[in-house]
């Protein structure tokens, strides 16, 4: 090989410009509508009536789809690296079921020596977390964490949560 060709190789392409939008592309397009957070304090007040309310569960968290935790009321847990493992979980979920083709993701259930853990998408950009109490088979607890989402749907719509306070 010669030394004009290892050169010819190696020569970067020219990088690519990007070029202005037309003049009359129109109007530019208006800014998503966005549904504001839930209020913190009041999320956590939700949780707590709800954790008294559903026998068998040892914690619950809302977290965001970005892994950021809104409420916890939690014991023993890393609140932080929980929600953005949820976050994770949620993800992966969404993929797997959509890869076996079942349809949308509705939780994501973990099994460990001495519980379980479900992660479910909520209404907008939330995740709820349910723990459960050490001694609970994967039945009860399967019931006890689709009571715990489903009083968390009905709470989080109306004003005890939603919109923040003023």
């Amino acid at each position: 090989m010669r030394a004009a060709d290892t050169h010819r190789q190696h020569t970067p392409a020219p990088l690519p410009v990007r070029t202005p939008p037309a003049a009359d592309s129109g109007p530019p397009p208006e800014p998503a509508a966005r549904t504001p957070p839930p209020d913190a304090a009041r999320t956590l007040a939700a949780l707590r009536r709800i954790r008294d309310q559903v026998d068998q569960v040892a914690g619950l968290l809302v977290a965001t789809h970005d892994g950021l935790v809104l409420a916890d009321d939690t014991t023993g847990v890393e609140a932080d690296s929980v929600a953005a493992m949820s976050a994770a979980a949620a993800g992966l979920a969404a993929q797997f079921t959509a890869q076996a083709r079942i349809g949308d993701a509705r939780c994501a259930m973990f099994e460990g020596s001495s519980g379980y853990v479900c992660v479910f998408p909520v209404e907008g950009s939330l995740l709820l977390v349910v723990f459960g109490e050490p001694d609970i088979t994967m039945g009860l607890f399967t019931l006890a964490a689709k009571q715990a989402l489903t009083l968390l749907r009905q709470t989080t719509p109306t004003p005890a949560i939603w919109p923040p306070a003023e």
